[in-house]
């Protein structure tokens, strides 16, 4: 009986959507382990606490599945929903099916199928009964088909009632024009990192908001940054943008607060703003090299606690206008109390006493004030950015926003979203040539499940969320719209397995709502990705994303292909080292120190670096855009710039740290504490960093490629070189 088990597992684990293998990095196939799938299926929900539960566990799920007569969701795409898997006991088999679709307009198509519609698709014998499997046909097809939106399908048969979320989408998601005909760039910058002379040690959105418009002005479209999500920045310090504690609010450590009319309405805040106390602690935040959050956000919070106070209590038209938007956002509020008991309890919320874990809180659990401070700071950082987003939007593509694949297990939206997330695992990477132990990376993640029995009512509100703003919106780690490696608690990244999720489901609702806020979608697709992902994302028109230190690392490409049509361009990403750092093989010496690399892989990967960049400067210099072969690494750079803003791509996104050749990485991948991820300020200020000819010229040359005043790739090496042979 016992070696019945190994098989039995395999098979329950796909029937929980578990791939029991995968193909690593070298294209070999890796087995998941037995402890690892029984840990991942007990995460899943799976009743097994042990191999012996298998069988039962089986025939369970088997149960369940065919028991439920139809999913919780379907897709129409483009308004074609086609037919239905119907699953019913054998004894109804011949009884009519009563149909309704209820529009999300509130009207009503009914229909009745007859038995003889029903086609048998397959059977199944459970408990001593035999279910069927059957193609309901549904009359709704191309030419007639339903409107583009989220519609409720109800079946009645035999006094039984099952139902069903239609989304009905477009196939392809919003873009403004054909890709390829029209040609765009823009910068990227962490908002954190940046700074200027008016705000308090960390950029704001009002410093957004001014490299916005300097970027238009020199012919830019576009500025990109990293995610502006609510981040822990108290006791539970985590200020990765990576781990924020919502996908549904702002942080409100970007809110300038000299921009609040409020700020200038009470007395009592424009002494605090005035006094030389708080003159004294914005100076030296100022002069650090260094954001310091915790700091920073003390400060704010004193004042934006003090403002909140006075303005609740207060009558003007401006509480009028938030006791409205706390309406139209109910759960606002209850993000609030969950932030306010999270400051009085000091612990992540799975510490927290029964009653306040499960939910249940009452006005006794937190400060007043406190709560009022996170509906108001809520409210201006989501009127600022907005404001922001329109302005954008007016003059160019609008800001492109960056959607984090997952969340801080100990935030809002695990604690209130509880099925909508496995909660006894993380999400993750396997092995890989670089990180050779796996990565954790410490969230839950989505369960596959749980958000569709929740009829994707999270995914949609976070979605919306962003697209509200997000005039290109890039989503982290793709893939895991179709999977996700997840590792179970307590045990080793390598141990993990891959969980599938309903990624056309997914990729419904990213194409309905990208037309609904007519927002550009990108999918960051890189690292060992399965080629029908690619051709998902070109399927649905998400552009993907072509990164120059990407394509040098393929060994298939050992110079750089042509940069698709379809293709964000970009040199690196904030988790890749700077452009100066990895042709100087920094990265390898900080991979050396972490133990990812030993003395003889360092020596081959710098063989390996010095003969790429001698290849990269042959090639670069055979297409006209350098005057030697043997260049410099500012050379490297603008050749390298110049043949992206020579390509097709429909945007190219330049790291503005790379112009003036900045060795420190933001972040680097996996090194925990062990690096000073998240930060670093920028070098230069913004006043000086957009005067430096270093920054502005690259810039200026990128913008002549991108508006096409001359054929194929002409850069200021180029004309050199023709006046030389003339």
């Amino acid at each position: 009986m016992a070696e019945r088990f190994p098989s039995q597992l395999h098979s329950l684990a796909r029937l929980y959507d578990i791939q029991t293998s995968y193909f690593d990095v070298k294209g070999q196939r890796r087995q998941a382990t037995s402890e690892g799938l029984l840990g991942l299926l007990r995460s899943l929900g799976a009743p097994v606490e042990r191999v012996q539960d298998v069988p039962a566990a089986v025939r369970e799920r088997q149960r369940s599945l065919w028991q439920r007569a139809v999913d919780p969701v379907a897709v129409a795409w483009e308004g074609s929903l086609g037919s239905l898997s119907v699953r019913l006991p054998a004894k109804m088999a011949r009884r009519a099916i009563e149909c309704q679709i209820r529009l999300e307009t509130g009207e009503s198509i009914r229909w009745a199928c007859k038995p003889s519609a029903l086609k048998t698709k397959r059977k199944q014998d459970i408990d001593g009964s035999t279910y069927i499997e059957h193609h309901l046909a549904v009359p709704f097809k191309k030419t007639e088909g339903l409107p583009f939106g989220y519609h409720r399908l109800f079946l009645e048969f035999d006094h039984h009632h099952s139902e069903t979320l239609v989304i009905s989408a477009p196939r392809q998601a919003y873009c403004r024009a054909a890709p390829g005909t029209r040609k765009s760039w823009g910068v990227f910058l962490p908002l954190y990192a940046m700074h200027s002379a008016r705000s308090w040690g960390a950029g704001d959105f009002t410093d957004l908001l001014t490299l916005t418009d300097w970027i238009h002005e020199v012919g830019g479209d576009v500025v990109a940054t990293l995610p502006l999500l609510a981040v822990f920045i108290d006791h539970m310090y985590d200020p990765s943008p990576y781990a924020p504690v919502s996908r549904l609010f702002w942080n409100e450590f970007y809110v300038d607060i000299a921009g609040l009319p409020e700020a200038q309405r009470f007395h009592d805040v424009k002494t605090l703003l005035s006094s030389p106390e708080l003159g004294n602690e914005i100076a030296g935040l100022r002069s650090s090299s260094w954001v310091e959050y915790r700091r920073l956000m003390a400060l704010k919070k004193r004042v934006l606690t003090e403002i909140a106070r006075k303005f609740v209590r207060e009558p003007s038209d401006r509480r009028e206008a938030f006791r409205r938007y706390l309406q139209e956002h109910p759960d606002l509020n209850d993000y609030a109390e969950f932030r306010a008991v999270t400051e009085r309890q000091k612990t992540p919320w799975p510490n927290w006493p029964e009653r306040l874990r499960e939910g249940r809180l009452v006005e006794e659990d937190y400060d007043r004030d406190t709560l009022a401070y996170y509906l108001y700071s809520q409210w201006v950082a989501e009127e600022q950015l907005h404001a922001l987003a329109e302005r954008s939007r007016r003059t160019g593509q609008g800001l492109y926003l960056d959607l984090p694949l997952g969340v801080h297990t100990g935030g809002y939206d695990v604690w209130r979203e509880r099925r909508s997330f496995v909660t006894e695992a993380s999400g993750g990477a396997p092995p890989d040539a670089v990180f050779t132990k796996g990565q954790d990376w410490g969230f839950a993640p989505l369960h596959p499940e749980g958000v569709r029995q929740e009829e994707y009512r999270y995914v949609i509100a976070y979605l919306r969320h962003h697209m509200r703003d997000a005039g290109i919106l890039r989503i982290d780690h793709v893939m895991g719209l179709h999977r996700l490696y997840m590792i179970p608690k307590g045990l080793e990244p390598s141990q993990g397995a891959y969980a599938r999720y309903r990624s056309q489901e997914l990729y419904a609702i990213l194409s309905l709502e990208s037309h609904r806020h007519r927002t550009w979608l990108v999918g960051e697709n890189l690292g060992t990705v399965p080629s029908q992902i690619n051709a998902a994302l070109a399927r649905h028109r998400i552009h993907k994303m072509y990164v120059v230190q990407y394509e040098l690392a393929t060994e298939s490409h050992p110079v750089l292909r042509a940069v698709p049509r379809d293709s964000i361009a970009s040199l690196n990403t904030h988790d890749m080292p700077t452009f100066a750092a990895y042709w100087k093989g920094l990265d390898i010496e900080d991979r050396c120190e972490m133990g990812l690399l030993d003395h003889s892989g360092a020596d081959a990967e710098r063989n390996s670096r010095h003969a790429l960049q001698r290849t990269l400067g042959k090639f670069l210099h055979k297409k006209g855009a350098l005057p030697t072969d043997s260049p410099d690494v500012t050379q490297l750079l603008h050749g390298c710039l110049d043949v992206l803003g020579a390509s097709q791509a429909p945007l190219v996104l330049v790291n503005l740290e790379d112009l003036w050749l900045e060795p420190e990485p933001q972040n680097v991948p996996d090194s925990k504490d062990q690096r000073p991820n998240w930060t670093r300020k920028t070098r230069y200020g913004f006043e000086e960093m957009c005067e430096r000819p270093e920054v502005v010229g690259p810039l200026r040359t990128l913008n002549q490629l991108r508006q096409g005043n001359a054929s194929g790739l002409t850069s200021r090496y180029t004309k050199q070189r023709k006046i030389k042979e003339e």
